[in-house]
């Protein structure tokens, strides 16, 4: 029987495919090369094999891109028509629920496979980034610390097991932890971007940004090549340390220099272009016309977009390059299809929508209006994507709402809730004082709707 190098069947493989499908899982594990063309080759050399058109399905269809949603269906329908092991039929159902819009009914499913084939490594990945996408931190890391134990030490790939492992301690707080495993993970595969990344976003949490920048400098041999898909969002993180001490021109320089060296349409990196802009422009800095370019290569995704994130980190582009008739039908998207009865229309019309009117309002200085729909919102934000960092945008908008609009208690409170996190953070001081300026207890409190 043909193997992976994790000791799973291949069914349907042949030698030469089975080498190509680990060479294409390496890729996708350290977000390096192409594996869509390793996948390709695979299914070449053995076109009955399911588990190489399975993983092809997967990468596709966590891209979170209305074409490679298109892409990853027409696979699975192919799929269905295969002689299926268990396993393999395990995938497929998974895949199906991820493509529905039903990304919590697709992370159990997962979680039912990972238990049955703790060292599938295409399974694991799929459910730590189905976690991830659905904003699920307890899960990041159980998923994980259920099958650390069947991973020995000396089996291929435990090192990035070990990093998603990391991440998934970050995400739920354990810092110390984190930091530690993420750090054996990349002594143990220098390559590994995640594991990296998750060192890097304990240091974003705990306010250390200084050491955020040594880290991400001391490695950047690892992670900036040309070949790292990756490359962009550790380039994001490295600025965020650079805002966090006020080095707003610096910051910008990273944007035009790596994060937006040349034009992006892949999703993520665009995710990354328009909450760097945002962020930049809460803190007061000139972006000049760099919005244009970004909301240009949003345009492609929202008219039949799925996954709500994206369409809020479009809003923002489309914000800010003025572009009023597409910044519309993003929300009339997200109205048609918060009616649905799939998970990701529930994320559409609860969390979206809100999420978008409160930038809408931010952005034209309606500071009690932005601070009422991000404030409730920022709670419920977690049932759907991306990273504690990332969300933190909420936040950071939704106190500078307050200061710019007058609420100073609010404001005030707001500050002193990020202090108790991150108590060295200049930009948590500077909200502090700027609160404390301000005329307490005049305010409209009532008008933010802290009460839902």
């Amino acid at each position: 029987m043909i193997t992976d190098r994790q000791g799973e069947a291949l069914n349907g493989a042949n030698h030469v495919a089975a080498e190509l499908f680990d060479q294409a899982v390496d890729a996708f594990n350290l977000y390096r090369g192409d594996p869509v063309a390793l996948i390709d080759q695979a299914i070449g050399a053995a076109p009955d094999c399911a588990m190489a058109r399975i993983f092809k399905a997967y990468v596709f269809a966590l891209a979170t891109e209305p074409d490679a949603s298109r892409q990853a269906t027409e696979l699975v329908k192919g799929l269905k028509c295969m002689k299926l092991s268990e396993r393999e039929g395990s995938h497929v159902a998974a895949l199906e629920r991820i493509l529905d819009g039903n990304w919590t009914r697709a992370a159990l499913q997962l979680d039912a496979h990972n238990v049955a084939y703790p060292r599938d490594m295409v399974g694991l990945q799929a459910g730590h980034l189905i976690d991830f996408y659905r904003a699920n931190s307890r899960n990041l890391r159980d998923r994980i610390a259920r099958v650390l134990p069947q991973w020995p030490t000396d089996t291929p790939g435990f090192p990035v097991v070990l990093g998603m492992y990391a991440f998934g301690l970050e995400e739920t707080g354990d810092y110390a932890r984190a930091e530690d495993t993420g750090r054996r993970a990349v002594a143990l595969q220098p390559l590994d971007c995640w594991a990296h990344h998750a060192v890097a976003h304990v240091m974003e949490m705990q306010g250390r940004a200084e050491d955020g920048i040594d880290w991400m400098l001391s490695r950047e041999q690892h992670w900036a090549g040309d070949d790292n898909l990756f490359k962009v969002h550790n380039w994001w993180h490295r600025a965020l340390c650079h805002l966090e001490l006020g080095q707003d021109e610096q910051a910008l320089a990273l944007y035009d220099r790596a994060v937006w060296r040349t034009p992006s349409s892949i999703a993520l990196e665009l995710v990354d272009a328009s909450a760097l802009l945002w962020r930049l422009h809460v803190a007061g800095a000139q972006v000049g016309d760099r919005w244009q370019a970004v909301a240009d290569s949003w345009a492609i995704h929202v008219e039949d977009s799925d996954y709500p994130f994206n369409d809020w980190h479009a809003a923002m582009a489309f914000l800010g390059a003025g572009r009023e008739a597409a910044l519309q039908r993003l929300q009339d998207n997200l109205r048609r299809r918060s009616v649905g009865s799939a998970e990701a229309a529930r994320w559409a019309g609860e969390v979206g929508l809100p999420l978008v009117e409160g930038f809408i309002a931010f952005w034209h200085g309606s500071y009690e209006l932005a601070a009422e729909r991000l404030h409730p919102a920022r709670f419920i934000v977690n049932a759907f994507g991306g990273s504690n960092a990332q969300r933190d945008i909420i936040d950071l908008t939704l106190a500078e709402a307050a200061l710019r609009g007058g609420l100073h208690s609010l404001g005030r409170s707001l500050a002193d809730e990020r202090l108790a996190l991150k108590p060295h953070s200049m930009i948590n001081q500077r909200f502090l004082a700027r609160a404390a300026r301000g005329p307490l207890g005049t305010e409209q409190t009532a008008a933010v709707g802290l009460a839902g």
